[in-house]
């Protein structure tokens, strides 16, 4: 059976610097039309940093949710940035640490029934000190956990954040 679904036409409703919103016209795969909407984005990169056991996370405040949250590094693709690149840029920018190899662990859909988002889930090898700078609208701190106590975090329902998570699972089953 073919599940594919047809674009009849894409209608933007909202475009913006991080996201663009879209209600479009489609086909089912049996031909019935149907709406759908997606929220267009440019997709991400996140970095899971192991160093003597510990996991560098970030903290910050994320406004959609109204709360704090536990994070690996993580950032917007720029367009047509490698996904390693943007990578390695926000684990320097977020906690002033270098990678020098950045290993492919993933890709993460984390909400396909209405986004295209993509987020390149990476390790990083060959740690090194750099420089922490972050972007002028970003607030976050750093915080190191040893690896066993981020494990009981997420298993606490302590740490939500999904490419955690994910990066995490990965880490751990290879």
């Amino acid at each position: 059976m073919d599940l594919q679904e047809k674009t009849v036409s894409r209608n933007y409703l909202y475009r913006g610097k991080i996201v663009n919103l879209r209600c479009d016209d489609a086909l089912l795969p049996d031909g019935k039309p149907c709406k759908r909407e997606v929220v267009e984005h440019p997709g991400g990169a996140a970095v899971l940093c192991v160093r003597g056991g510990k996991v560098a996370l970030v903290r910050q405040f994320r406004y959609a949710y109204g709360e704090e949250l536990l994070e690996i590094p993580a950032g917007k693709l720029c367009p047509g940035e490698d996904p390693s690149e943007a990578a390695g840029r926000e684990l320097e920018e977020e906690t002033g640490l270098v990678a020098e190899k950045l290993v492919p662990l993933t890709t993460l859909y984390p909400t396909p029934g209405y986004t295209n988002e993509k987020i390149y889930l990476f390790e990083a090898d060959g740690i090194r000190e750099g420089r922490q700078h972050l972007d002028e609208d970003e607030f976050l701190g750093v915080v190191f956990l040893p690896l066993g106590e981020v494990k009981e975090r997420i298993l606490r329902g302590e740490i939500k954040d999904a490419k955690t998570i994910a990066a995490l699972f990965c880490y751990l089953n290879k």
